[in-house]
C-alpha cells in the first residue's frame, strides 16, 4: 500500500493507546487484525484506503471463514476494522465504512464450564500449610466472592480494598470501566489472614494486594499455575481455571437470586445478552432436576 495509508494506520493505532488509552492487549489485537486486511489490499492491488469497497471486504471475511478462523475471530477482526474506518471517516480520509453492514458468521455459542457447590466447597475448603498457600487461597476465595476476573485479581491495589465496608472498587475492568463489588465473609477472612503476611514480603513501593515471594506483583500467568499446583495437591481432579470460578460464580448467583440485572453489573457486562448466557447454564439445572424428580418425567427402563 502506498506510505500515506501505511502512515494512516500507524496514526491510528498511536491514537488509540495515546488517546482512547486502550490497552497493550487490545492495540496488538488491532494491529493484528489490521495488518490481514493491508495484507489482502496489497494482494488485490489497493493502494489507498477509500479504495476497499464492501463487495471487498466480504471477499476478504469469506476468504479468513474458509481457512479456518473461528466466527469470533472474525467478529474481533470486523470490529477492529469498523473502528479504523471510522476513525478515517472523522479525519475526511474516506467517504464510507465498508465493514458498516458485513457481518461474520454465526457460531453455536459455548455454554462456561462451572463447578457445582460441593465441587467449590472442596477447592476452598482444604487446608493450608504455607504462607504461600495462604496467598493462594485468598485469591481463590476473592475469584469466586467477587466474579473477578484474572486480569483484574492481578491488577488490584490495596488502596482498591475497604476490609471494613467489605468492599473493592475495580478500577480498570474491561472496556476501561470501574465497578464496587462486595466480597463475602469467607474471602474477608482469608484476607484478613494473607494481609499481615503480605506486609512482610512486599516491597515498600509496591501496592499490589498479592505479590510473589520476591515481593512484586504477581502475574496473571503465575496465578493460573498456582490454581493448578493448588488442584494437584488438594487431589481435585478437574482441571479448574481461574475463569471458572468467575463463572461459578455467576451461575449460582444467578440460580439463587433469579436478578439478571443485578448479575450483569457484579460481573461487569456492558451487554446484558453476555450475562444471558448463565440463564441457560441455570436451566439445564432446572431440567436435571425435573427429570429426575418429576414423576411423569422419568423414563422407564426397557
Amino acid at each position: 500500500m502506498s506510505p500515506k495509508a501505511e502512515a494512516q494506520l500507524a496514526d491510528f493505532l498511536e491514537q488509540l493507546s495515546s488517546q482512547k488509552r486502550a490497552s497493550a492487549h487490545t492495540v496488538s489485537n488491532y494491529r493484528r487484525d489490521l495488518n490481514q486486511l493491508r495484507g489482502y489490499c496489497q494482494h488485490k492491488n489497493l493502494q489507498d484506503w477509500h479504495e476497499l469497497q464492501n463487495h471487498d471486504l466480504r471477499s476478504h471475511i469469506a476468504l479468513r471463514h474458509r481457512n479456518g478462523l473461528s466466527s469470533k475471530s472474525l467478529q474481533r477482526e470486523l470490529s477492529a476494522t469498523r473502528s479504523f474506518y471510522n476513525y478515517l471517516l472523522k479525519n475526511g480520509l474516506v467517504t464510507l465504512n465498508p465493514a458498516q453492514h458485513v457481518k461474520a458468521p454465526k457460531q453455536a455459542r459455548k455454554l462456561p464450564n462451572t463447578l457445582d457447590v460441593d465441587q467449590i466447597n472442596g477447592l476452598l475448603d482444604a487446608a493450608t500449610d504455607s504462607v504461600l498457600e495462604i496467598r493462594d487461597l485468598c485469591m481463590f476465595e476473592l475469584f469466586y466472592s467477587s466474579g473477578l476476573r484474572l486480569s483484574e485479581l492481578a491488577g488490584l491495589d490495596l488502596t482498591e480494598l475497604d476490609i471494613r465496608d467489605q468492599s473493592l472498587r475495580v478500577v480498570n475492568g474491561k472496556g476501561g470501566k470501574s465497578r464496587i463489588l462486595p466480597i463475602g465473609k469467607k474471602a474477608i477472612a482469608a484476607l484478613e489472614k494473607w494481609l499481615p503476611y503480605r506486609q512482610t514480603v512486599a516491597q515498600p513501593d509496591e501496592p499490589a494486594v498479592f505479590v510473589s515471594k520476591q515481593g512484586k506483583r504477581l502475574g496473571q500467568r503465575s496465578i493460573q499455575l498456582r490454581l493448578d499446583l493448588w488442584c494437584k495437591k488438594k487431589g481435585i481432579p478437574e482441571h479448574i481455571h481461574p475463569h471458572m470460578l468467575r463463572h461459578s460464580f455467576a451461575s449460582h448467583l444467578l440460580e439463587s437470586s433469579q436478578d439478571l440485572r443485578a448479575v450483569q453489573e457484579l460481573l461487569g457486562h456492558s451487554n446484558i445478552g453476555t450475562t444471558q448466557i448463565y440463564t441457560h447454564l441455570d436451566f439445564n439445572h432446572l431440567a436435571a432436576v425435573y427429570d429426575k424428580a418429576h414423576p411423569r418425567a422419568k423414563k422407564k427402563s426397557l
